[in-house]
């Protein structure tokens, strides 16, 4: 059994959590205790403004718990939770999503590592900044002997990305343990969330180095 935390809210007694939506885009599920049906809304592309669904009550799920739902959120990974319930053993405290089929690929979706390094690369407004990341992993790279070998060597921009990324990575969660496959899955989980590639700029550089090698 996995536990999986999730935010709590404070317009409405309730929890949430990203989605992607099977339509595309991102979304917002809300939990809220003694309540079976979950609230959905949709985050509209162009004025980032949360859109229910038509089978979310709006006297149990309001606009206003989704907007708090969606800037509480933000940055934070998908999940595709069903067949969930809330865990209400210690009411004082949010309550966890308990899930017994949630699949092994999640495991690293709620970890403290993965949080870590969004906390790492959040810029002043609360949002997570791809080009905060971009620019302190560049950075790592050019100061690196490492990397500069490398480069040099020819090898190939993955290896190179996986060595800076489970470096860094590393460093910032204090977890010299954690493994390749969890640093590509952080990596992948960041990409997720980003259509234009997260690692660009980084790939980028990187390509050039290589060449410049």
């Amino acid at each position: 059994m996995i536990r999986t935390v999730v935010v709590a809210l404070t317009v409405i007694p309730g929890f949430a959590y990203r989605k992607r939506l099977s339509i595309g885009g991102s979304g917002i599920v809300i939990l809220r205790p003694g309540t079976a049906q979950p609230g959905l809304a949709g985050i509209s592309r162009t004025t980032g403004e949360p859109v229910l669904s038509e089978n979310t009550p709006t006297a149990l799920f309001p606009i206003e718990a989704f907007r708090e739902a969606a800037e509480l959120t933000r940055g934070l990974p998908y999940r595709n939770l069903t067949g969930v319930k809330l865990v209400l053993d210690q009411p004082a405290e949010a309550p966890e999503v308990v899930e017994d089929s949630l699949p092994e690929e999640a495991a690293a979706v709620s970890s403290e590592e993965y949080n870590a390094v969004v906390r790492k690369y959040t810029d002043s407004e609360g949002r997570l900044s791809y080009d905060l990341l971009n620019r302190d992993l560049i950075r790592f790279a050019h100061r690196s002997s490492t990397v500069r070998a490398m480069a040099s060597a020819g090898e190939g921009v993955d290896a190179i990305r996986l060595y800076i990324t489970g470096t860094k990575f590393r460093s910032i969660t204090k977890n010299n343990n954690l493994t390749d496959a969890q640093i590509l899955r952080i990596s992948a989980l960041l990409d997720e969330a980003y259509p234009r590639g997260v690692f660009q700029e980084l790939n980028k550089e990187l390509r050039r180095m290589i060449g410049k090698g």
